[in-house]
């Protein structure tokens, strides 16, 4: 396979890019009133499309040039959670709404490379945002094997060490 079998901004008829990443979680409805309060998306409220019992089977949040799609879990379905990198003006000011509406914070804002501030943070409905930051000026800082701060890969390894052994299931 090579690259131009992937459509690109000028071969899609539809919304989004060529790669729109989709989730399903428990109340998709407030999943969408989250993202919205905290981030800013807008709902693409044309797309949203509930099933006669009122559960969305499918959703679109636009961010900044990007979709993510959502839905509902149906009867028989689990929950399919996402792991998402999203570009941000203030992670600071997102952590802060993101906390007061149940996330969690995995890893503090903290200098990364190529001039970056790099934050983590688990939503309500254990979706893991990386919130990435330019940081203009800042220079890389060491890694850790070098000497350097080791909080980067240390608290997204515990995090998900302790997720993985069932420690966040009460979590949506």
């Amino acid at each position: 396979m090579n690259r131009s079998e992937v459509l690109e901004e000028a071969g899609i008829t539809g919304r989004g890019r060529s790669l729109n990443p989709f989730i399903i979680v428990p109340d998709a409805a407030g999943f969408i009133r989250f993202a919205e309060h905290v981030f800013g998306a807008q709902e693409v409220v044309q797309a949203r499309t509930p099933t006669p019992s009122g559960e969305l089977i499918h959703a679109e949040l636009r961010f900044g040039d990007s979709l993510l799609l959502l839905a509902d879990p149906q009867p028989g379905w689990d929950p399919r959670p996402g792991m998402l990198q999203l570009w941000v003006s203030d992670a600071d000011a997102m952590i802060a709404a993101a906390v007061e509406t149940g996330a969690i914070v995995v890893t503090p804002p903290t200098p990364f490379y190529g001039a970056l501030t790099l934050a983590r943070i688990q939503d309500p409905w254990r979706n893991l945002w990386w919130l990435y930051q330019p940081a203009p000026g800042q220079s890389d800082p060491l890694p850790a094997w070098e000497g350097g701060s080791d909080v980067v890969f240390r608290t997204l390894d515990e995090h998900l060490r302790h997720a993985s052994s069932g420690a966040h299931d009460d979590i949506a």
